[in-house]
């Protein structure tokens, strides 16, 4: 069984090294064997399974990552917490700890090296301020992904799944869809981390679609224009898109474009679903 996961556990681990949590790094480590069991659930990690784990802290999920999968990277960018994932995860033969930063690991040799390039499933409890580029980082550089089931500030996870029209649909709701199914399969309260974060999380799982659920010539030009749409939210489309310095569209090209798509020309971005931008994008 799994040595960590508890407060008393967690604490023991900490005074031993004299560890001080790193307010720059967004240090918060799980300590409820509960979630941990249903993070590990939620992925559905098997013995098949080569399993990335995004900043793994003191090793707490790791440990019950290596006794479900059959290899575990864990990649943590703080160097003060690789002597003490040296030792509490000394029992797994099937673990590699990387000192790095997520964003300068190329995930797809690592693939390779670990699991054939067969894709991979992505396990993580991420710190809040950098949720959003990790994972179009993940989606965007086309890496074999099979899953990626993250703990995320609950308000993220809610707006990864966001339909049009609501408050919180967005330029990452919309990148998220392309790529994968959002589920989220559980809330977790504040009270199961140390340090104590000041938001609820929830464990979110995105399932990497085989090929997108739209057709679209060039994704890269479907996401300029949604995010020149969402930077002007308040603006009417047209508008938002000719006033993209990037897009170099004029007013009537767009107004064009929404008649013959048979849209209103006062239509916002935040109406459009994903199917109604890949089909703006590939006339425009």
């Amino acid at each position: 069984m799994p040595s960590l996961g508890t407060p008393s556990e967690t604490i023991a681990v900490l005074q031993k090294y004299h560890f001080n949590f790193q307010k720059k790094f967004g240090q918060n480590f799980l300590i409820d064997p509960h979630v941990l069991d249903r993070i590990v659930e939620a992925a559905e990690i098997t013995k098949e399974d080569c399993v990335l784990e995004i900043g793994p802290g003191i090793g707490t999920m790791t440990q019950y990552l290596a006794e479900s999968a059959r290899e575990v990277v864990a990649v943590e960018i703080d160097k003060n917490l690789i002597p003490i994932l040296q030792d509490t995860l000394s029992a797994y033969q099937n673990v590699t700890v990387i000192n790095d930063d997520i964003m300068k690991v190329d995930i797809a040799a690592l693939a390779q090296e670990k699991n054939a390039g067969k894709p991979i499933k992505v396990v993580a409890n991420l710190p809040y301020y950098i949720t959003t580029p990790i994972i179009m980082g993940l989606f965007e550089s086309h890496v074999p992904l099979k899953s990626v089931t993250i703990m995320v500030q609950k308000e993220v996870a809610d707006r990864m799944r966001q339909e049009p029209g609501s408050k919180e649909y967005g330029a990452l709701s919309l990148a998220v869809q392309y790529y994968a199914k959002p589920e989220i399969m559980a809330n977790v309260p504040p009270n199961c981390f140390i340090p104590r974060p000041n938001v609820a999380s929830a464990v979110i799982r995105l399932t990497r679609y085989e090929k997108p659920p739209v057709e679209v010539k060039d994704d890269r030009y479907m996401f300029a224009l949604i995010r020149a749409s969402f930077n002007q939210r308040r603006k009417t489309l047209a508008n938002a898109l000719s006033n993209d310095p990037g897009l170099h569209l004029t007013r009537e090209q767009v107004m064009q474009a929404l008649e013959t798509l048979d849209m209103n020309p006062l239509i916002r971005g935040e109406m459009l679903s994903l199917e109604q931008f890949a089909s703006l994008s590939n006339i425009l």
